[in-house]
């Protein structure tokens, strides 16, 4: 028979037996929100509380954790070390103890979702409906980026990062929707100009980034000739470009529709063969809450859900 392990013998339990595990949760909320009053209101203390445990973190970490920067707060680089360990650890605890599962009606959590602007512009109006219908007490945090980072991924708390085809990912995704590529142009153009017409005869109005946009390469194999008038690093300032100085452009179905309803925009099927634009979820690897995640995915797909009716001059 085996004799039982002696677990006197473990240091690191020792040494834990000493510390304050509580102080673990608020210094997660800390971390995450960024601001001592948010991280207060999150797990249910005072902001003088809260503080008053912020010294008693920086002790026990040994670091400053938070700096002042500006009117806001930033973390040290000891502090973004620790948010995705720390994250996990709880999350494990929290199985451990039996918590009762993902509830959005009781949830307070900040859930957050990492996008271009154009995705934003896109489905962020329907998933702020979607999580304040269904997560009353929940906060929606979207972060937007041009080009996604490698820490964009994991860092800051966020949840699940919703990413072109045409960016790369360190993690393993799932494909949301797809978004077809039409022509985009103002509405005074010749109404019996076509789509291709409009490509050869007006100015476009390109999105300036080293990933070029497909219908481009597709316009390159047929030799169509076309000349770039303008370039404009946020692919979502493109279709406001071309309704108020003109022009043409390719852009992406959902936003020119959606921009279409607040602007006077042209908007025409792409007139050559060309593969959709897919938009992916990307899920923090660190993120351990499996029905959070089937609840989060199943929101994202609702507000996805768009009209693919046929298009014709005027949107």
């Amino acid at each position: 028979m085996t004799p039982p392990t002696d677990h006197r013998s473990d240091p690191d339990l020792a040494r834990l037996a000493a510390v304050n595990l509580n102080l673990l949760v608020p210094l997660l909320a800390l971390l995450e929100e960024g601001s001592v009053t948010r991280a207060a209101a999150r797990v249910g203390m005072t902001q003088p509380a809260m503080s008053h445990a912020l010294n008693r973190m920086r002790r026990l970490i040994g670091d400053d954790l938070v700096t002042r920067q500006g009117s806001g707060l930033a973390l040290t680089p000891r502090a973004l070390e620790l948010m995705a360990p720390l994250r996990e650890v709880l999350r494990h605890t929290a199985r451990v103890v039996n918590f009762p599962g993902f509830d959005p009606a009781r949830d307070g959590r900040t859930i957050t979702v990492a996008m271009t602007s154009s995705t934003a512009f896109v489905l962020g109006p329907a998933l702020a409906r979607l999580i304040a219908e269904r997560a009353p007490h929940a906060t929606l945090r979207i972060r937007n980026f041009v080009e996604p980072q490698a820490g964009d991924f994991t860092d800051d708390g966020v949840d699940v990062v919703l990413l072109s085809e045409a960016f790369t990912s360190p993690h393993p995704r799932e494909r949301l929707h797809e978004n077809r590529w039409v022509v985009i142009a103002h509405p005074d153009t010749d109404s019996d100009a076509s789509a291709l017409d409009l490509l050869t005869s007006l100015p476009h109005v390109a999105y300036d980034s080293q990933h070029r946009v497909p219908p481009y390469a597709a316009l390159d194999a047929q030799g169509v000739q076309y000349r770039i008038g303008r370039l404009i690093s946020d692919f979502l300032l493109v279709p406001h470009l071309v309704a108020t100085a003109g022009g043409v452009a390719v852009h992406t179905f959902r936003v020119a529709a959606a921009m279409g309803e607040r602007i006077a925009l042209r908007v025409e099927e792409f007139p050559l063969p060309v593969s959709p634009l897919g938009v992916d979820m990307v899920w923090n690897p660190h993120l351990a809450d499996a029905e959070f995640i089937d609840w989060l995915r199943a929101i994202l797909v609702e507000a996805s859900t768009f009209g693919s009716g046929a298009l014709g001059s005027g949107g």
